[in-house]
């Protein structure tokens, strides 16, 4: 617990409440008065209320189209089956104003659906909901397919032999040893679309704001860090108590699993019925998730004098027209990598550790530590940003010039993912075999190499490729501490969009596609990497 406790105060507490104390402050005195007057606002209620129904909505719908993909993932086997989980992955490395310019294409002005039926959902809460299927797909069918592939389907066969039907023995037995990982993806796809930013900000227009381009708004446009400050307080409040129901729901849920190597449960899709669910599920990724990175990648070779590399190749100078970066917006590709591998590495050291510690029984202390861990999540990364920039300036901290402030920004984001990915796992591992491990004389270090590795190790693999894709994707804090001669691919990309002039728009565009094809290669890799012989990782 000490490492995760110490990591967690020094670069998540202290900069939120720092920020908090400024906005609640007035010549040393708190200010408690101003939460009143601040929630009190027609305004600010119309946004907590979109903030909440909006996250709700898009969870729900999500899991709805996310669940078959978690079982054909699962229990199927079919040719391109890693290059199609590879692929599905892409959009948590993506910007989100590059998504939003995207879905834009697709469904504004102009967008495919315009063109075909005169049809246009931008500024409308579908497209909103869309784009938020659009990133958290992934996060339902690698959460809940990770353990799903890795359950006895003998035990429903079982309950099958006696007497159950196919959907009763599945509503028995297969959905309530689901049931803390499919909570656990609820929870992402519920703090993701709770804070959204970008999705909203480009898609919603006026008429819509979330609490996170709230935040936004009121400190960098409008400079009222008070009112900033007590939203930041509400979206932390709500998400702790989400955080606690939920903990304690999975609590009341838990039991041991029968773990099996996913190489014994996925099979040949054999009948019309299997036939069609992978049907459908390809389909769903062709539109939901290829037809806007297609989008993006017509865009980045659709230059002013026809098809080419012309947007290319304006990436490899730094003094182009138009150009705002200080180095060769090229260079953003690797500056991302490096920072993305050491923020993987942390988070984790960092959240293995959190999860290991959490399977213990260790008292409430523990279990509360627990929601904490995913509050990072639910925090605008606007304040996390602006609170490292005016507290990490003094010795023995002083690390706003240095490389490593943009890991550690990063590696926040990702150690939630490590932990909730994890923690199903090991907490499905018996402990009776821990204890006769211990008993047959092993130390725990032992124990825990012998037992819980060779069980976790794939569990460990898909975390770290959680936290290497979305620290390529990490936006919110990054845009304020990464120095201009050392961009991250998304904060090279928003620079260029945030700037007029075809060319810029279509370097955005170049740069989007080749973080693309960055996350698809690293994750293809990935998922070819062999921990024994079933061939999963």
């Amino acid at each position: 617990m000490a490492v995760p406790v110490a990591f967690f105060a020094v670069f998540f507490a202290y900069p939120v409440s720092a920020i908090v104390g400024r906005g609640l402050k007035a010549d040393g005195v708190w200010q408690f008065g101003r939460i009143g007057e601040v929630l009190s606002r027609p305004d600010i209620l119309d946004v907590l209320w979109f903030t909440t129904w909006q996250a709700l909505a898009s969870t729900a719908l999500t899991l709805l189209v996310a669940l078959p993909g978690a079982y054909v993932f699962a229990r199927f086997d079919f040719p391109g089956k890693q290059v199609l989980r590879a692929v599905v992955t892409v959009p948590f490395v993506l910007p989100t104003v590059v998504v939003g310019t995207a879905f834009l294409a697709l469904l504004g002005r102009g967008g495919l659906l315009d063109e075909l039926w005169g049809l246009r959902l931008d500024t409308t809460v579908w497209a909103i909901l869309l784009a938020h299927v659009f990133f958290n797909y992934a996060v339902v069918v690698r959460t809940v397919g990770g353990l799903w592939s890795q359950l006895d389907p003998r035990q429903e066969e079982a309950a099958r032999v006696l007497g159950a039907g196919r959907f009763a023995a599945w509503r028995r037995v297969t959905l309530p040893a689901l049931g803390p990982a499919v909570a656990a993806a609820a929870l992402m796809v519920f703090l993701f679309t709770f804070t959204s930013f970008g999705v909203v900000q480009i898609l919603g227009g006026p008429a819509y704001s979330t609490l996170e381009v709230e935040v936004y708004r009121q400190t960098a446009q409008l400079l009222d860090l008070p009112t900033a400050a007590v939203l930041t307080m509400v979206q932390f409040v709500a998400v702790g108590g989400i955080l606690a129901v939920h903990a304690v729901t999975v609590r009341r849920r838990e039991r041991a699993l029968k773990l099996v190597d996913p190489a014994q449960t996925s099979r040949r899709p054999h009948g019309a019925g299997q036939w069609a669910l992978l049907g459908g599920v390809l389909l769903t990724a062709l539109l939901l998730i290829l037809l806007p990175l297609g989008v993006l990648v017509e865009r980045s070779f659709d230059g002013p004098q026809g098809y080419g590399l012309g947007y290319y190749e304006a990436l490899q100078t730094a003094d182009g027209s138009g150009s705002t970066f200080l180095v060769p917006p090229l260079e953003a590709v690797g500056n991302s990598l490096r920072y993305a591998f050491v923020a993987t590495f942390i988070a984790l050291v960092v959240g293995g550790l959190a999860a290991a510690a959490l399977t213990r029984r260790a008292g409430r202390l523990v279990r509360g530590f627990d929601a904490l861990l995913m509050l990072p999540l639910g925090v605008s990364a606007v304040t996390v940003g602006f609170g490292f920039l005016i507290t990490l300036d003094q010795p023995p901290l002083d690390l706003r010039t240095s490389w490593i402030l943009v890991p550690l920004a990063q590696a926040l984001v990702g150690v939630p993912f490590v932990v909730r990915t994890m923690l199903p796992v090991l907490r499905a591992v018996d402990d009776r075999l821990r204890e006769a491990a211990a008993v047959l004389g092993a130390s725990p270090l032992r124990a825990w190499r012998e037992v819980d590795l060779p069980l976790v190790r794939r569990a460990v693999l898909v975390a770290a490729g959680f936290a290497f894709a979305v620290s390529l994707g990490e936006f919110g804090a990054t845009v304020f501490i990464a120095r201009p001669d050392n961009p991250t691919l998304p904060v090279a990309v928003a620079r260029l969009l945030g700037r007029s002039g075809e060319l810029n728009y279509g370097q955005a565009m170049a740069l989007s596609t080749i973080l693309m094809l960055v996350c698809a290669v690293s994750l293809l890799l990935l998922e070819r990497i062999r921990t024994d012989r079933s061939g999963e990782f």
